[in-house]
């Protein structure tokens, strides 16, 4: 499961071909259960928290509504109010704020979801099917009500006509049946994913009546009729925009929504400049920022109203899969298709350098694509983990069961020449010599040479030293910045060759896996297949992954996935944070308990 949100948290995907869809007379399927409703549902096992449970453990349910939080964006601007097209750049918050779900899932457990628009749900045990049954008193913003209609057209009208990664994440679907006006079934193909009840459950429901005059791709910034705890207020193009509480919200009393969802507007200021950004927030025009550099932490926040306490600064720790920052190959393009090239290219990023001398030695290095958690491969494959990738070595460099995976150091007495000597060895291994000065390739006489493309300025200062010891090998590197939007559609469209990107991992991966690593996304624009990976080994082990029966398989099996796509050098593994560096003014107050995810604003309250 990955996040839309944080998108934070889900979105991640394949495009597969899909069943047909549409309504069909519904009937009971043969030898079919009988499940008894249910409040909530858990990936594996069974939920923590019980049928008649209040809120969660992690929110206040007394704080108080009232206050503003006041946010800043550090981008170059939104031209949209629809989050669920590839089209343009939506504004910061939509989805957090302005639209319900089925279900909602838990911060302190690694998968359970628990009944929002729907009061409960029904499912085998095989998990071939899901009945959703809706809340009667569920309104969208204009009064209406929800209706199993409306999840029947929200869920067509994303899998047709929104982002691609719909029709990947829910492909194995293979129908959607209206009941009545409060129950809706999904049917499921010949499929053993028992993740889809809950990636169903994250479906955003769309207003049938709204949108049957409207074309969804292009509704621009007309602000648009959800169900969620807030609407769209006023907005300054590309500027700001600014989210009112909704007073009457229908689900404000439900146990999901106890505790959270608490300032009367949430405001996002745009900028062009983080340092700029950074300096606003000191000068106390936004309220809240999550600290993304070292450097800043270690010395920008400074001053009187920090040490009067008018300001915080806090390191809280968090539990949750950091997954993998990493400078990302494009493996599409002919210079990165040798894995040894990929591999010798590592060599020269020097990590123990740069957290010494650039990030105050904050940092760890990451070694796993599932990094910070029990999913993260180490060591020499054993047990479960072992016997998966015994049905592929064959397939598989003899390495991946000899030989663990272990990133380039120059910790101890290992140098950077040293690690350039590596590097060397391993591109004359794969065909290259240096020839003037130049890395080349001795068959087609092609200069190694390719581009870094940057959205960040403070990341040059992390990029230049890596391309200055490339340059010891010959290898010439451009680095190039660009504005915030240009390179969110380059990533989209794969037009570059290198760039540094986050891939999130929940404490649960299922669907999202096929949108990060399957070949068939691997030329769909718009999927996170930034790398173009496409092995028919890391096919299967995702089919395996989804189809993983309990936590102990899913583990294995993500454990196996790791080695491999670790093995094939599809990235040069960067740093990551237990922590969450967070700076706010005392003007906010945090839950005490800190879920296992970490800081979530949506339970935080305004100071009365």
């Amino acid at each position: 499961m990955a996040s839309f949100s944080n998108l934070n948290r889900f979105c991640s995907l394949v495009t597969g071909t899909l069943f047909s869809l549409g309504i069909v007379a519904w009937a009971p399927a043969q030898a079919e259960e009988n499940p008894e409703p249910a409040h909530g549902i858990a990936m594996h096992g069974k939920t923590a928290y019980q049928p008649d449970f209040q809120h969660f453990d992690y929110v206040n349910p007394e704080a108080p509504k009232g206050g503003v939080l006041r946010m800043a964006v550090v981008a170059n601007g939104y031209d949209s109010f629809n989050p669920f097209v590839i089209r343009g750049i939506a504004a910061a918050g939509i989805t957090t704020y302005v639209y319900d779900t089925l279900l909602v899932s838990s911060d302190d457990e690694p998968f359970s979801a628990y009944g929002l628009i729907a009061e409960s749900l029904e499912t085998p045990e095989d998990r071939s099917y899901v009945i959703f049954n809706l809340r009667k008193e569920a309104r969208f913003q204009d009064g209406r009500p929800i209706t199993a209609a409306d999840v029947e057209f929200s869920f067509n009208m994303l899998t047709t006509e929104g982002h691609p990664m719909y029709r990947s994440y829910y492909a194995e679907v293979s129908s959607v049946t209206v009941i009545d006006d409060h129950r809706v079934r999904f049917d499921f193909g010949e499929t053993d994913n028992r993740e889809l009840p809950l990636i169903l459950g994250q479906l955003p429901i769309l207003p049938r009546h709204y949108w049957a005059e409207r074309e969804f791709g292009k509704n621009g910034l007309v602000p648009p009729v959800a169900s969620g705890p807030y609407r769209i207020g006023s907005f300054d193009a590309g500027r700001s925009v600014t989210y009112e509480r909704v007073k009457d919200y229908w689900a404000s009393d439900l146990p999901v929504r106890k505790g959270r969802y608490n300032f009367d507007e949430v405001r996002y200021e745009y900028y062009s400049d983080d340092t700029v950004a950074l300096e606003s927030f000191k000068a106390g025009n936004y309220d809240f920022r999550l600290e993304s550099s070292a450097k800043n932490w270690a010395t920008a926040y400074e001053g009187d109203q920090f040490r009067d306490g008018r300001a915080v600064t806090e390191a809280l720790p968090h539990e949750r899969p950091v997954g993998m920052q990493a400078f990302i190959f494009n493996t599409r393009k002919p210079q990165f298709r040798d894995p040894l090239v990929r591999r010798a290219i590592a060599f020269a990023f020097d990590f123990d350098w740069a957290n010494r001398n650039l990030f105050y030695g904050q940092y760890k290095r990451t070694s796993s694509y599932f990094e910070n958690s029990e999913l993260a491969s180490s060591g020499l494959p054993g047990g479960g983990e072992l016997a998966v990738l015994e049905q592929f070595r064959e397939q598989l460099p003899e390495s991946i069961f000899t030989t663990p995976y272990e990133v380039p150091s120059t910790s101890g007495d290992q140098t950077v020449r040293d690690n350039l000597r590596e590097g060397l060895r391993l591109l004359r291994e794969a065909g290259y010599a240096i020839t003037d000065g130049r890395m080349v390739h001795t068959e087609t006489g092609q200069p190694l040479t390719f581009e870094i493309l940057l959205a960040q300025k403070n990341f040059e200062r992390i990029v230049l030293p890596f391309a200055s010891n490339l340059e010891k090998l010959g290898i010439k590197v451009d680095v190039r910045l660009i504005d915030t939007n240009q390179y969110i559609q380059r990533v989209r469209g794969f037009d570059f060759e290198m760039i540094t990107q986050v891939l999130p991992q929940s404490d649960s991966p299922g669907n999202e896996q096929r949108d990060y690593w399957h070949s068939e996304t691997a030329d769909v624009n718009g999927s996170r297949n930034y790398m173009g990976v496409s092995n028919p080994v890391v096919d299967e082990l995702v089919r395996l992954l989804i189809q993983a029966p309990d936590r102990e398989s899913l583990v294995d099996r993500t454990r196996a996935l790791d080695r491999v796509l670790l093995h094939n050098h599809y990235v040069v593994p960067q740093w990551f944070l237990d922590v969450d560096r967070i700076a706010y003014w005392n003007t906010l107050v945090r839950p005490g308990k800190v879920p296992k995810n970490g800081t979530d604003l949506s339970n935080w309250w305004a100071r009365p």
